[in-house]
Protein backbone atom coordinates (compact mmCIF):
# COMPACT_ATOMS: atom_id res chain seq x y z
CA UNK A 1 0.00 0.00 0.00
CA UNK A 2 3.10 2.22 0.76
CA UNK A 3 4.82 1.41 -2.22
CA UNK A 4 1.57 1.85 -4.18
CA UNK A 5 1.07 5.33 -2.48
CA UNK A 6 4.09 6.61 -3.75
CA UNK A 7 4.00 5.57 -6.92
CA UNK A 8 0.71 7.45 -7.21
CA UNK A 9 2.45 10.49 -5.80
CA UNK A 10 5.38 10.30 -7.62
CA UNK A 11 3.20 10.52 -11.05
CA UNK A 12 1.11 13.39 -9.89
CA UNK A 13 4.60 15.40 -9.16
CA UNK A 14 5.74 13.88 -13.25
CA UNK A 15 2.45 15.44 -14.27
CA UNK A 16 2.50 18.29 -12.69
CA UNK A 17 6.10 18.60 -13.97
CA UNK A 18 5.60 18.20 -17.46
CA UNK A 19 2.50 20.58 -17.12
CA UNK A 20 4.84 23.29 -16.02
CA UNK A 21 7.07 22.68 -19.74
CA UNK A 22 4.46 22.16 -22.01
CA UNK A 23 2.69 25.90 -20.56
CA UNK A 24 5.56 27.08 -22.82
CA UNK A 25 5.34 24.98 -25.42
CA UNK A 26 3.56 25.66 -28.61
CA UNK A 27 1.04 25.78 -30.40
CA UNK A 28 -1.18 27.17 -27.57
CA UNK A 29 -4.69 25.92 -27.52
CA UNK A 30 -5.98 29.17 -27.13
CA UNK A 31 -9.44 28.13 -28.33
CA UNK A 32 -9.67 25.13 -25.88
CA UNK A 33 -8.16 27.73 -23.08
CA UNK A 34 -10.77 29.89 -23.86
CA UNK A 35 -13.69 27.42 -23.87
CA UNK A 36 -12.67 25.81 -20.37
CA UNK A 37 -12.18 29.37 -18.86
CA UNK A 38 -16.16 30.37 -19.70
CA UNK A 39 -17.37 27.18 -18.79
CA UNK A 40 -14.95 27.25 -15.28
CA UNK A 41 -16.64 30.75 -14.86
CA UNK A 42 -19.87 30.47 -15.62
CA UNK A 43 -20.20 27.80 -13.09
CA UNK A 44 -18.34 29.07 -10.31
CA UNK A 45 -18.81 32.76 -10.29
CA UNK A 46 -22.46 32.63 -8.90
CA UNK A 47 -22.07 29.93 -6.42
CA UNK A 48 -18.95 32.22 -5.18
CA UNK A 49 -21.09 35.29 -4.71
CA UNK A 50 -23.76 33.42 -2.31
CA UNK A 51 -21.01 31.87 -0.70
CA UNK A 52 -19.22 34.49 0.18
CA UNK A 53 -21.72 36.61 1.41
CA UNK A 54 -22.20 34.02 4.59
CA UNK A 55 -19.00 33.91 5.10
CA UNK A 56 -18.15 37.42 5.72
CA UNK A 57 -21.46 37.74 7.46
CA UNK A 58 -20.69 35.09 9.72
CA UNK A 59 -16.64 35.95 10.38
CA UNK A 60 -17.43 39.70 10.79
CA UNK A 61 -20.69 38.92 13.39
CA UNK A 62 -18.35 36.57 15.44
CA UNK A 63 -15.08 38.93 15.31
CA UNK A 64 -17.17 41.69 15.97
CA UNK A 65 -18.86 39.22 19.54
CA UNK A 66 -15.10 38.85 19.99
CA UNK A 67 -13.70 42.27 20.31
CA UNK A 68 -17.18 43.61 21.93
CA UNK A 69 -15.87 41.10 24.67
CA UNK A 70 -12.43 42.37 24.87
CA UNK A 71 -13.23 46.44 24.43
CA UNK A 72 -11.42 46.29 21.34
CA UNK A 73 -14.29 46.89 19.13
CA UNK A 74 -12.70 49.82 17.00
CA UNK A 75 -10.62 46.96 15.31
CA UNK A 76 -13.64 44.90 14.36
CA UNK A 77 -13.41 46.05 10.83
CA UNK A 78 -9.20 45.26 10.16
CA UNK A 79 -9.64 42.05 11.97
CA UNK A 80 -12.50 40.98 9.52
CA UNK A 81 -10.94 41.85 6.18
CA UNK A 82 -7.77 40.22 7.10
CA UNK A 83 -9.71 37.10 7.55
CA UNK A 84 -11.60 37.08 4.84
CA UNK A 85 -8.83 38.28 2.48
CA UNK A 86 -6.08 36.15 4.35
CA UNK A 87 -8.29 33.03 5.05
CA UNK A 88 -11.64 32.63 3.73
CA UNK A 89 -11.55 33.90 0.29
CA UNK A 90 -8.85 30.98 -0.89
CA UNK A 91 -10.36 28.65 1.48
CA UNK A 92 -13.68 29.00 -0.80
CA UNK A 93 -11.91 29.29 -4.00
CA UNK A 94 -10.41 26.17 -3.53
CA UNK A 95 -13.74 24.38 -2.50
CA UNK A 96 -15.46 26.05 -5.70
CA UNK A 97 -12.95 24.85 -7.60
CA UNK A 98 -12.27 21.34 -6.77
CA UNK A 99 -15.56 20.63 -6.47
CA UNK A 100 -16.91 22.13 -9.49
CA UNK A 101 -14.38 22.35 -11.93
CA UNK A 102 -11.94 19.68 -10.78
CA UNK A 103 -14.98 17.22 -10.87
CA UNK A 104 -15.87 18.50 -14.80
CA UNK A 105 -12.48 17.88 -15.54
CA UNK A 106 -11.99 14.64 -14.27
CA UNK A 107 -14.86 13.50 -15.86
CA UNK A 108 -14.37 14.36 -19.05
CA UNK A 109 -10.77 13.59 -19.27
CA UNK A 110 -11.80 10.19 -17.72
CA UNK A 111 -14.42 9.47 -20.30
CA UNK A 112 -11.98 10.21 -23.17
CA UNK A 113 -9.59 7.92 -21.93
CA UNK A 114 -12.15 4.69 -21.40
CA UNK A 115 -12.70 5.49 -24.99
CA UNK A 116 -9.37 5.33 -25.90
CA UNK A 117 -9.28 8.93 -27.23
CA UNK A 118 -6.18 10.23 -25.92
CA UNK A 119 -4.32 6.75 -27.43
CA UNK A 120 -5.24 7.71 -30.13
CA UNK A 121 -4.13 11.13 -29.99
CA UNK A 122 -0.91 9.95 -29.12
CA UNK A 123 -1.33 7.31 -32.17
CA UNK A 124 -1.07 10.10 -34.41
CA UNK A 125 1.17 12.52 -32.58
CA UNK A 126 -0.59 14.91 -30.53
CA UNK A 127 0.61 15.08 -26.70
CA UNK A 128 -2.86 14.57 -24.47
CA UNK A 129 -1.23 16.58 -22.15
CA UNK A 130 -0.76 19.53 -24.20
CA UNK A 131 -3.54 19.52 -25.86
CA UNK A 132 -5.76 18.80 -23.51
CA UNK A 133 -4.37 19.14 -19.85
CA UNK A 134 -2.67 22.66 -20.18
CA UNK A 135 -5.45 24.51 -21.14
CA UNK A 136 -8.04 22.92 -18.54
CA UNK A 137 -5.28 23.40 -15.72
CA UNK A 138 -4.39 27.39 -17.20
CA UNK A 139 -8.18 28.25 -17.17
CA UNK A 140 -8.46 26.69 -13.43
CA UNK A 141 -5.74 28.68 -12.39
CA UNK A 142 -6.99 32.26 -14.52
CA UNK A 143 -11.01 31.82 -12.66
CA UNK A 144 -9.33 31.11 -9.52
CA UNK A 145 -7.40 34.40 -9.61
CA UNK A 146 -10.41 36.20 -10.70
CA UNK A 147 -12.66 34.36 -7.78
CA UNK A 148 -10.29 35.26 -5.16
CA UNK A 149 -10.59 38.85 -6.04
CA UNK A 150 -14.87 38.66 -5.98
CA UNK A 151 -14.68 36.84 -2.97
CA UNK A 152 -12.93 38.98 -1.12
CA UNK A 153 -15.31 42.25 -2.43
CA UNK A 154 -18.32 40.34 -1.52
CA UNK A 155 -17.53 39.06 1.72
CA UNK A 156 -15.67 42.02 2.84
CA UNK A 157 -19.05 44.21 2.01
CA UNK A 158 -21.17 41.66 3.46
CA UNK A 159 -19.02 41.63 7.01
CA UNK A 160 -19.36 45.59 6.28
CA UNK A 161 -22.96 45.49 6.38
CA UNK A 162 -23.51 43.29 9.14
CA UNK A 163 -21.32 44.91 10.96
CA UNK A 164 -23.16 48.38 10.38
CA UNK A 165 -26.49 47.04 10.86
CA UNK A 166 -26.36 44.31 13.04
CA UNK A 167 -23.79 45.11 15.41
CA UNK A 168 -24.34 48.74 15.83
CA UNK A 169 -20.57 49.27 14.32
CA UNK A 170 -19.25 53.41 13.01
CA UNK A 171 -18.73 52.64 9.37
CA UNK A 172 -15.60 55.15 10.58
CA UNK A 173 -14.31 52.95 12.63
CA UNK A 174 -14.80 49.71 10.20
CA UNK A 175 -12.95 51.51 7.41
CA UNK A 176 -10.26 53.01 9.72
CA UNK A 177 -9.03 49.76 11.27
CA UNK A 178 -9.13 48.43 7.87
CA UNK A 179 -6.70 50.54 6.54
CA UNK A 180 -4.23 51.06 9.85
CA UNK A 181 -4.25 46.82 10.11
CA UNK A 182 -4.88 45.68 6.19
CA UNK A 183 -1.52 45.85 3.66
CA UNK A 184 -1.06 45.24 0.23
CA UNK A 185 1.04 42.12 0.83
CA UNK A 186 -2.00 40.43 2.48
CA UNK A 187 -3.72 40.69 -1.17
CA UNK A 188 -0.88 39.39 -2.92
CA UNK A 189 -0.51 36.37 -0.70
CA UNK A 190 -4.29 36.33 -1.35
CA UNK A 191 -3.74 36.06 -4.91
CA UNK A 192 -0.55 33.99 -5.12
CA UNK A 193 -2.68 31.05 -3.24
CA UNK A 194 -5.70 31.29 -5.33
CA UNK A 195 -3.23 30.67 -8.06
CA UNK A 196 -1.68 28.21 -6.23
CA UNK A 197 -4.17 26.27 -6.10
CA UNK A 198 -5.91 26.75 -9.41
CA UNK A 199 -3.00 24.50 -10.23
CA UNK A 200 -3.17 22.00 -8.07
CA UNK A 201 -6.76 21.49 -8.66
CA UNK A 202 -5.94 21.36 -12.14
CA UNK A 203 -3.48 19.47 -12.07
CA UNK A 204 -5.28 16.58 -9.45
CA UNK A 205 -8.38 16.34 -11.34
CA UNK A 206 -6.55 15.92 -14.75
CA UNK A 207 -4.28 12.94 -13.15
CA UNK A 208 -7.06 11.41 -11.97
CA UNK A 209 -9.01 11.86 -15.11
CA UNK A 210 -5.96 10.16 -17.01
CA UNK A 211 -6.13 7.24 -14.82
CA UNK A 212 -9.41 5.68 -14.53
CA UNK A 213 -9.80 2.40 -13.67
CA UNK A 214 -12.52 0.28 -14.20
CA UNK A 215 -14.28 1.33 -16.89
CA UNK A 216 -17.87 3.50 -16.25
CA UNK A 217 -17.73 3.35 -12.78
CA UNK A 218 -14.09 3.84 -12.17
CA UNK A 219 -14.15 7.35 -14.01
CA UNK A 220 -16.97 8.25 -11.11
CA UNK A 221 -14.62 6.85 -8.71
CA UNK A 222 -11.61 9.10 -9.74
CA UNK A 223 -14.12 12.02 -9.51
CA UNK A 224 -14.84 11.28 -6.20
CA UNK A 225 -10.76 10.55 -5.03
CA UNK A 226 -9.93 14.27 -7.28
CA UNK A 227 -12.23 16.40 -4.84
CA UNK A 228 -11.28 14.15 -1.60
CA UNK A 229 -7.33 14.58 -2.80
CA UNK A 230 -7.72 18.33 -3.60
CA UNK A 231 -9.35 19.16 -0.39
CA UNK A 232 -6.74 17.47 1.32
CA UNK A 233 -3.94 19.42 -0.69
CA UNK A 234 -5.07 22.34 -0.62
CA UNK A 235 -5.55 22.78 2.82
CA UNK A 236 -2.44 21.32 3.61
CA UNK A 237 -1.20 24.10 1.13
CA UNK A 238 -2.53 26.53 2.83
CA UNK A 239 -1.54 26.21 5.86
CA UNK A 240 2.32 26.40 4.75
CA UNK A 241 1.60 29.50 3.02
CA UNK A 242 0.16 31.04 5.99
CA UNK A 243 2.90 30.12 8.31
CA UNK A 244 5.47 31.12 5.72
CA UNK A 245 3.77 34.49 4.67
CA UNK A 246 3.76 34.98 8.61
CA UNK A 247 7.18 34.14 9.41
CA UNK A 248 8.58 36.83 6.25
CA UNK A 249 5.98 39.57 6.22
CA UNK A 250 5.72 41.57 9.36
CA UNK A 251 2.41 42.59 10.23
CA UNK A 252 1.35 46.46 9.93
CA UNK A 253 1.84 48.19 12.64
CA UNK A 254 4.02 45.21 14.36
Amino acid sequence: MITGALRQTGRLFALAAEVARAIFRRPFQFREFVEQFWFIASVTILPAALVSIPFGAVIALQVGSLTQQLGAQSFTGGASVLAVVQQASPLIVALLIAGAAGSAICADLGSRTIREELDAMEVMGVSPVQRLVVPRVLATMGVAVLLNGLISVVGILGGYAFNVFLQDGTPGAYLSSFSALAQLPDLYVSELKALVFGFIAGVVAAYRGLNPRGGPKGVGDAVNQSVVITFLLLFFVNMVMTGVYLQLVPPKGG
